[in-house]
């Protein structure tokens, strides 16, 4: 898993417990994405709406808890963004 996996994940994680929610997911890409985008930590393309935003979490959460791990989600984003 790629170390921009890693940082994008924990800009997401808004109560650093290790896990992501939908609302954290969509909350932290509204309000980090832009800057996340420009410092090269996420693709520009990859700042969606709040319906991306929670399309993005329903793809990753792959056993339906929730509930974001870390390797949910960096199953997901390394293979959609291309790291």
């Amino acid at each position: 898993m790629s170390d921009k996996a890693r940082i994008l994940f924990d800009a997401l994680d808004l109560d650093q417990d290790g896990a992501l929610t939908r609302a954290e997911v969509i909350g932290a890409l509204r309000a980090k994405g832009p800057t996340l985008a420009a410092r090269g930590v996420i693709p520009v393309w990859g700042v969606g709406d709040d319906d991306a935003a929670s399309a993005l979490f329903d793809q990753a959460d792959q056993n339906g808890d929730r509930v974001l791990s870390f390797e949910e989600f960096a199953a997901l984003v390394d293979r959609r963004f291309g790291w």
